[in-house]
């Protein structure tokens, strides 16, 4: 077994069997080598029945870029396991320290195999729809460095998408609702998304581009985190609104146990 494949070995059998595990040694693997863990770690859930669906994206506020240090967006997988039902009851058993964040989630309708420009971003988009993401970090107390969370699949657990519409008008600077039993617990906008969520088609289409990838149509991205996360615990009631009005996009909502 090599070294990928050791450290990819570690951190599927932690999201699978839902344990932590200590945070690798500093200097382990650099950040080409984290993306090929991810891979391969993507690659033992394939094998398992898994099937991807399409990518999240994060790091997609220009603050949380300056405070890792780095000048792009990260990037991870998503497979039809880790979605749940918009509405209905999401185990948190199945996880071990989760969080969820609000999101804006697009599925595409023609397949990205090459760097897009802001002009072409919407052409190659079906439609637009609320979403929230679960994430889940595998290392012990959420702690982790930029190549740690690249190679655990940018702590990428779970998803929950709301309505799909068409209407792309109301994304610039959205109002961003996430509540829980009713409480808000984040407000914020979609402009923390890049300045734009569609910015984010941008974006995706250079790092898949940068990895030799493409994403065929009818694939899921998850734009990047509108809030701050928040923690999860049994019991709960969860929703999210974006938008109001006319242009609203609507809301999606889950509960926990």
């Amino acid at each position: 077994m090599t070294k990928i494949d050791s450290f990819a070995a570690v951190l599927d059998d932690a999201a699978h069997h839902a344990h932590d595990v200590q945070q690798f040694p500093a200097g382990q693997f650099d950040l080409d080598q984290a993306y090929a863990i991810q891979r391969a770690s993507i690659e033992r859930r394939v094998a398992r029945g898994e099937h991807r669906i399409g990518i999240k994206l994060g790091f997609t506020s220009r603050a949380k870029m300056v405070q890792m240090g780095v000048d792009n967006l990260i990037w991870g997988w998503l497979t039809n396991t880790m979605m749940d039902e918009d509405g209905g009851v999401v185990d948190l058993k199945r996880f071990i320290h989760p969080r969820v964040e609000p999101e804006v989630c697009f599925v595409t309708r023609r397949t990205i195999d090459a760097p897009l420009t802001a002009l072409e971003a919407v052409d190659y988009l079906e439609a637009v729809a609320p979403a929230m993401e679960i994430i889940d970090s595998r290392y012990r107390n959420f702690k982790f460095t930029l190549e740690d969370v690249v190679a655990d699949n940018c702590s990428s657990a779970g998803l929950v998408v709301g309505p799909w519409s068409r209407d792309f008008s109301g994304l610039p600077n959205a109002g961003v609702r996430m509540q829980f039993d009713g409480r808000d617990v984040q407000v914020g906008s979609t402009a923390a998304i890049l300045g734009h969520p569609l910015r984010s088609i941008v974006q995706a289409s250079r790092l898949l581009h940068q990895a030799g990838l493409s994403l065929p149509a009818g694939s899921l991205i998850m734009a990047g985190a509108a809030t701050a996360a928040e923690a999860l615990t049994p019991g709960l009631h969860v929703q999210c609104r974006i938008g109001s009005g006319a242009g609203a996009l609507g809301q999606v909502a889950f509960s926990t146990r």
